[in-house]
């Protein structure tokens, strides 16, 4: 079989230009970057705005494999699929970082006949929204050694910088460094460090902004840190924040590409699921909704992060309401969930498919606790067998979802088509969607509620600095924000190594930091890291480039 970028270079694309005729969006709404990639205008959102929404659809999965498991390509299946029993769908998803591009995850526009085109593009520079990202944290950065060094009006405690640079690469050498060193010419030497871009303040701000004011407000709210008197200090005292926006003005707006099947999806925003709040912009998602009849949409790694991120912050934020869930699984990640090592989860073994069912249960009834309707796409491969694959939706059906087993891998829409079906029409019957967390809960209720309602945990603990940044925060008026918990994706637990559905654990909460701008704070468990590393043997290793510009080894 073709890999997923030959199949992607086989592709015949249509003009983007097409694509944007099926949405109803007009040719002075399209900035284009290309033939077949285009940035959507404002103007399209006002001429909009007073449309009826559509049906919103939350894709997630069962916590993951290292490898991963297919989320996105079922999600442009399902998107795909939609077309083939005569539904007006649009897909809206994130735009893949650098870092698990040439690291370990590789590229994140779909597999197989389910990809988003073109690959190459998308998984490389794109339209440059995360490198302008990177531009603007790094700007701010940039501005505030400025100010320290020219007399610092604010008195900022070079001691207490709160925020940090970022770039779009896993590069561990960069989690701690000093900046200044080299003698008065070069600034007042501190303490600094680089997040990966993804995890970056400023991506969860673009990616929850209503619009360029609301951008602007967003990123003067900004925390940069604390002066000599523990005052806190935001980046609209630095008056940083109109620069900033300046060079975010083409970024804020949603990117417009196709399937392999032409179907539109709309590429905009790229934060992590384990390290921030992992969903794609609210703005994407809200002119999707204006403009098909069902949005279709995905939060990153397992439901207990992206979804319930999805749901507590982003549907809060934006005011969206989404009216059903469908959650991945596949008959490897049960087997991983098992205990079973990865040279083995090749071969049939259904009682141990039947044990790492425990996985899929809990997130099951992790999502039926906001009001939905749960649909489970097990997303198959090659090796699974009949029996194997009739685990996975007994495990479902017992647990009171409905389950389609999707093919879109091999088959593009065509193979998910049942899936297509059932998703439709538990959107169309809808729920009653209602967040975990109600507004006034204290942040620590509500990191505690979502420890043991979602997670399972007994209890959670604080280790002492995350104690200090919670007053900090208290003292600030931010006590009851939204809480976004930065945890490993492998478990349900903080800790990667336990699998299945673990007991009798507790959440260790490392730390807290609050982000004013993006309206919630980051509670990070576990050893969890804001810049990853490269792995022993990084997919860069395998990428490469002819004289004809021909990419290969991409994914």
């Amino acid at each position: 079989m073709l890999s997923d970028i030959e199949i992607a270079q086989a592709a015949k694309p249509l003009p983007i230009a097409k694509i944007a005729e099926q949405l109803g969006i007009l040719s002075d709404e399209l900035e284009c970057y290309g033939n077949y990639k285009a940035k959507i205008t404002q103007s399209a959102f006002s001429r909009t705005a007073d449309r009826p929404d559509g049906k919103l659809i939350l894709v997630t999965a069962i916590n993951p494999t290292p490898a991963g498991e297919g989320k996105t390509t079922t999600t442009v299946a399902l998107g795909q699929a939609m077309k083939h029993i005569g539904k007006n769908a649009v897909i809206a998803l994130r735009e893949p970082s650098l870092g698990p591009v040439f690291g370990i995850k590789g590229g994140a526009a779909g597999g197989g006949y389910s990809q988003v085109i073109p690959m190459e593009d998308i998984n490389l520079h794109f339209t440059g929204d995360i490198h302008a990202v990177t531009a603007a944290n790094n700007l701010l950065c940039a501005l505030i050694d400025n100010h320290i060094n020219h007399g610092n009006a604010l008195r900022l405690d070079s001691r207490r910088i709160s925020f940090r640079r970022c770039m779009d690469m896993n590069d561990r050498a960069l989690r701690e460094i000093i900046v200044g060193i080299g003698g008065k010419a070069n600034g007042f030497m501190r303490s600094d460090g680089f997040n990966i871009t993804a995890a970056s303040e400023v991506m969860a701000v673009l990616c929850l902004c209503a619009d360029i004011d609301d951008l602007k407000k967003r990123l003067g709210d900004i925390l940069v840190g604390y002066d000599l008197d523990s005052n806190a200090v935001f980046c609209r005292q630095l008056n940083a924040q109109g620069a900033m926006a300046a060079l975010l003005k083409d970024a804020v707006n949603p990117n417009l590409v196709q399937t392999l099947e032409g179907t539109p999806c709309l590429m905009h925003g790229g934060p992590f699921a384990n390290i921030a709040h992992g969903c794609n912009s609210a703005r994407a998602t809200k002119l999707g909704l204006k403009l098909a009849d069902y949005c279709i949409t995905e939060a990153g790694f397992g439901a207990d992060l992206g979804a319930q991120k999805f749901f507590d912050i982003k549907c809060r934020a934006a005011g969206l309401t989404p009216s059903a869930a469908v959650l991945v699984a596949t008959v490897r990640a049960l087997k991983h969930n098992a205990g079973i090592a990865k040279a083995e989860l090749c071969i049939e073994n259904v009682e141990a498919t039947e044990q790492g069912g425990v996985n899929l249960a809990a997130h099951i009834a992790n999502l039926k606790k906001y009001g939905l309707p749960v649909v489970v796409a097990v997303n198959r491969f090659p090796t699974d067998t009949p029996a194997e694959i009739a685990a996975v939706v007994r495990i479902a059906e017992q647990n009171g979802a409905d389950c389609a087993v999707s093919d879109g891998f091999f088959e593009g829409g065509k193979g998910a088509a049942l899936l297509a079906e059932k998703v439709a029409a538990a959107a169309d019957r809808g729920g009653d969607f209602k967040p975990l967390c109600a507004d006034e809960m204290t942040v620590t209720e509500k990191i505690g509620r979502i420890a043991r309602e979602i997670y399972g945990a007994d209890e959670v603990t604080y280790e002492d600095s995350a104690f200090r940044r919670l007053e900090e925060i208290r003292a600030l008026g931010f006590g009851a924000s939204p809480v976004c918990v930065a945890k490993t994706q492998y478990s349900l637990s903080d800790d990667p190594k336990k699998l299945g559905r673990p007991k009798n654990f507790k959440l260790t909460v490392r730390d807290l930091r609050l982000c004013a701008g993006a309206g919630f704070v980051v509670a990070l468990t576990g050893d969890i890291m804001t810049m990853p590393g490269l792995p022993k043997t990084p997919a860069a290793n395998a990428i490469d480039i002819d004289g004809n510009g021909l990419i290969s080894g991409l994914f």
